[in-house]
């Protein structure tokens, strides 16, 4: 019987390494299955005992990439998420994004009255066809291991409680739904907060049949931090140039334009952008890198 290292999280907590477990989130990022267990095995026969699990990503990256550079794109997504920052605004955009190619009409930043006090939320939506008014507020964070805990729920839940108060006569809006969004994850205490409560939330593994990565997904919307093949100062002139997602660059290649990118790699990163947005969606909750 073959016994697995223990390797460190990012949380510096400790677990068994499970070849299996890596398998499968190559799997959930559209690699084929035999691809999949390829690599998985060639990580399995090198891990060492307290192998940090953000060396065994980095290695799976890498051969996924050889494998494929839209799988592996969007096999870093977590990761790119984090590149967004490191304020929240170009998070606050990439959701907004997303939401307005699930149908809604968006605002950012937007003030509403409550009853006792007007507030600034961070994304307000209507979607006419359902007649349906939200509220998000948005918590971005660049470190992987932190997680958003009770005490912002607490506090968010505050805050939309304030705002479902206010007399219908006189709100300059109105919210049907309040929900907490976060790139990260969210502590047990908030989720079962929540739940008791019937606040909503969206995180990286929450909930389980609808995450954030399973939205992302199925609205073939990435943050454009997720293509391989540009460089971190490269991302970051296109978010300055408020170029937020993927889908922007294939609609117009002209966003490209302020890199000075040569003809060849222009080709490259939009076949990689391609490929990356005729990936099928994903019907598993995430990807764990």
């Amino acid at each position: 019987m073959t016994i697995l290292p223990t390797i460190i999280k990012a949380d510096g907590s400790s677990e068994v390494f499970d070849p299996l477990r890596l398998q499968a989130s190559l799997e959930r990022s559209g690699a084929g299955v035999h691809a999949a267990k390829r690599i998985a095995e060639t990580i399995t026969a090198t891990v060492m005992p307290g192998a940090a699990s953000k060396e065994i990503y980095t290695r799976a990256f890498a051969l996924l990439r050889h494998e494929a550079r839209p799988v592996a794109a969007r096999y870093a997504l977590r990761r790119a998420l984090l590149e967004l920052g490191p304020t929240g605004h170009p998070f606050e955009d990439f959701v907004s994004h997303l939401y307005r190619a699930e149908g809604w009409q968006v605002e950012t930043r937007k003030i509403i009255k409550g009853k006792c006090v007007t507030h600034e939320v961070d994304l307000y939506a209507s979607h006419e066809d359902q007649n349906e008014f939200l509220a998000a507020e948005l918590k971005y964070h660049n470190d992987p291991s932190y997680k958003t805990d009770l005490k912002v729920a607490l506090y968010v839940k505050s805050r939309f409680d304030d705002i479902f108060s206010c007399d219908a006569a006189t709100r300059s809006c109105p919210i049907d739904r309040g929900i907490l969004v976060t790139n990260t994850k969210f502590t047990s205490e908030a989720t079962t907060y929540a739940e008791c409560t019937g606040m909503e939330l969206l995180g990286w593994g929450y909930p389980t049949n609808n995450t954030l990565f399973m939205r992302m997904s199925h609205a073939k919307i990435y943050p454009i931090t997720t293509l391989t093949g540009l460089m971190g100062s490269e991302k970051r002139l296109l978010i300055e140039q408020g170029i937020i997602t993927v889908d922007e660059i294939v609609r117009d290649r002209r966003t490209l334009d302020p890199l000075h990118l040569s003809p060849e790699h222009v080709g490259r990163l939009l076949a990689e952008a391609e490929g990356l947005l005729t990936l099928p969606a994903s019907s598993y909750g995430t990807v764990s890198a």
